[in-house]
């Protein structure tokens, strides 16, 4: 049922986008390196009882990928809110995943979104983030903007497996890997490291405790790239909800176990 059938323009360019489904709205927000491809296993399933959008964002998938434009955190929170107005949606309910977590909280904290139910799933929301390669890669982007076709394959290839601890499928994995192999996306993967910021999670995070709607948190308990004990923390500061671990789940639980995510979030939503 995921399928990209629209283009919106937004203040960070055209934006690709979907959905499907009858009932109440419900908007699902990809992370990096992802896509909203990322949310195709889960998508049939909340089909049935929610109206639900997605979009690439601004830098991803199959949306703009401007040499010029500013991809950061910033930008990503206006834009969803962006998208909220473009849907005409009113308190929709909001899954996000990585840094959909971010982009999401600034909307809400920072651009007055009010939202109906809230999941935040192994999501970015504090500092610090990014690994060593990450930062490496911040600081020498046009080194690896110049890498041969195959090369730069392989890292994309290698910075996705890392964040897996289950076989997801050859087919959905080279689905994620797909968008940033020509030119265009190539340019734009690194561009994202070059963009990284933390300052972005330190404005919200005073503020974490005034989140406006009921809060739900999933987390893959064997995540590779934001352990389980940072979920717990972001819990402890925002000071309302549910807290369920995911056992044997590593940072993309949507496409590693999309039943155990569909379980947990069946209580909620």
């Amino acid at each position: 049922m995921w399928a990209l059938t629209e283009t919106h323009d937004t203040s960070a360019g055209k934006v690709a986008a979907g959905r499907t489904g009858n009932g109440t709205p419900l908007i699902l927000a990809h992370g990096w390196p992802w896509s909203s491809y990322s949310w195709h296993k889960i998508i049939p399933a909340l089909a049935e009882n929610y109206h639900v959008h997605w979009y690439d964002m601004p830098g991803y998938g199959q949306s703009d990928k401007d040499p010029d434009q500013r991809t950061s955190l910033d930008v990503q929170g206006q834009v969803f809110a962006e998208m909220i107005d473009i849907w005409q949606l009113e308190n929709p309910t909001v899954i996000a995943h990585d840094f959909g977590g971010a982009t999401t909280l600034r909307s809400h904290l920072l651009h007055g979104c009010d939202f109906d139910r809230y999941v935040l799933m192994n999501v970015v929301a504090m500092r610090p983030w990014g690994s060593d390669f990450f930062d490496h890669v911040g600081k020498h982007v046009e080194a690896f903007q110049g890498l041969p076709p195959h090369i730069h394959k392989a890292i994309v290839a290698a910075y996705i497996q890392g964040a897996l601890i289950s076989d997801i499928g050859g087919e959905v994995f080279d689905s994620l890997v797909a968008p940033w192999l020509n030119k265009e996306g190539a340019d734009s993967f690194y561009r994202q490291f070059a963009q990284a910021d933390e300052t972005y999670t330190a404005e919200i995070e005073p503020l974490f405790d005034q989140i406006r709607c009921p809060v739900h948190m999933i987390w893959g308990e064997d995540d590779p790239w934001i352990p389980i004990a940072r979920g717990r923390a972001l819990h402890d500061l925002i000071g309302k909800g549910d807290f369920v671990p995911l056992e044997g789940v590593g940072h993309l639980p949507q496409l590693e176990k999309p039943n155990k995510v569909l379980k947990a979030l069946s209580g909620f939503i």
